[in-house]
Parts: C-alpha cells; sequence; structure tokens
C-alpha cells in the first residue's frame, strides 16, 4: 500500500516542442513595421530627450544628449543588477527552503512510518 512512498523518482513533465526562432528577415520586418513611438522604442528612454530622429545640432546639446543618455544606462544597469543580486537571494532562500522542506518530510516518515522508512533504507 505505501510501497511508492519511499521513491524518490520524479515524473518528467513531457514539455511541447518550442517553436522555430523567427527567422532575420522575419525580426527585420516586424521591426521595420513598428512606429517610433511603440514602447519598445521608448520604454526606456528618458522622457525629456529628443526623439530617434530629433539628433541635437550644437555640439554642446549632443555632448548633454549622450550624458544623459549614460545616465540612463547606468541606472537601467544599476537597477538590473540589483534585480540580479535579489533574484539570487530568492533562489538560494528557495533551495534552502526545499533542503528543509526535504528534512521535515523525512522526519514526519520516520516517526509516522518508521517500518516503511526502514524498508526503503534496505
Amino acid at each position: 500500500m505505501l510501497k511508492g512512498m519511499g521513491s524518490k523518482a520524479k515524473k518528467r513533465v513531457v514539455l511541447p516542442t518550442r517553436p522555430a526562432p523567427p527567422t532575420v528577415e522575419q525580426i527585420l520586418e516586424d521591426v521595420r513595421g513598428t512606429s517610433a513611438e511603440d514602447p519598445v522604442f521608448t520604454a526606456l528612454a528618458p522622457e525629456d530627450s529628443p526623439g530617434p530622429s530629433g539628433r541635437a545640432e550644437n555640439p554642446e546639446d549632443q555632448q548633454e544628449q549622450l550624458y544623459q543618455q549614460s545616465r540612463a544606462y547606468m541606472a537601467a544597469n544599476q537597477r538590473l543588477q540589483q534585480a540580479g543580486d535579489e533574484l539570487r537571494q530568492r533562489c538560494e532562500d528557495l533551495r534552502r527552503a526545499g533542503q528543509e522542506l526535504e528534512q521535515d518530510i523525512g522526519r514526519v516518515k520516520r516517526v509516522v512510518l518508521p517500518g516503511a522508512a526502514a524498508a526503503s533504507l534496505g
């Protein structure tokens, strides 16, 4: 009746096959078909900078524009690094929680099913 409880074998879930990645031509067609106001092009752009077609004519304005773009890049890079650090920490927390859960399961099995635990060891 409890024969399968000691087994650590995990059932493998069969995932559907992935679709083929788009070709270069399909990607280029997709990009060419979007407008300059598409969120993919404007999401990370600073609010006060000129759009992609609005290059500054004055060299000082160009320097300021490049400076602002660099600041935006650095801020985005810092947010990405912080998100990566947080993700690593959460992953480690989940790993530890999984280990604790395995230990707790083992304790419960030893208390509730002392005969079954001995049988699964041998």
